[in-house]
């Protein structure tokens, strides 16, 4: 069973394997995101948090996923683009995958059962769940689509903090 996002591999825009072990260490904001979403503006400001907090050790990724309303029709390359010319992300964006449902990516199984949502139900309702994790790869916190980048700042920072150093004797 795996314990935390570093167990996984995941497929980039190129189709390569990602191994999220690289992340070790860092915090990390794991995003399902789309291009022809209400929420796609969201795209400003995860990539403000990125520019603002990288330094410190966040990491942000975006997962496109078009099982919400087609929002994704685009492929990776078109992705891509869109996301670097539109809202000049920096941040990396992985190949599309699936959120929910027999198809569902693996990291994100282990995201649903390690954060369920609300009234514990496992699925993802919509584009743009955000699941925010510590530096030993463990799930802090799940957000809903509504929640805008901006509020999860809070959460980071507190996540960034060094840990305390234990007492002297």
């Amino acid at each position: 069973m795996k314990k935390n996002i570093y167990d996984f591999k995941v497929k980039n825009a190129e189709g390569g394997d990602y191994s999220l072990s690289g992340l070790k260490g860092k915090v990390v904001l794991i995003v399902n995101v789309a291009s022809k979403c209400g929420f796609t503006p969201q795209y400003e400001g995860l990539e403000a948090l990125y520019k603002k907090y990288a330094a410190k050790g966040l990491a942000v990724i975006g997962f496109p996923c078009n099982q919400f309303g087609n929002q994704e029709p685009g492929t990776n390359k078109e992705i891509q683009h869109f996301c670097r010319l539109n809202y000049g992300v920096t941040f990396p964006v992985m190949g599309k995958l699936e959120v929910n449902g027999p198809g569902a990516d693996p990291l994100y199984v282990y995201l649903k059962a390690a954060a369920p949502g609300v009234l514990g139900s496992g699925a993802i309702k919509w584009n743009f769940t955000k699941f925010l994790l510590d530096r030993e790869g463990r799930v802090i916190n799940r957000y809903t689509s509504a929640t805008k980048p901006e509020a999860i700042a809070p959460d980071i920072e507190k996540a960034l903090e060094p840990a305390p150093k234990p007492a002297a004797r």
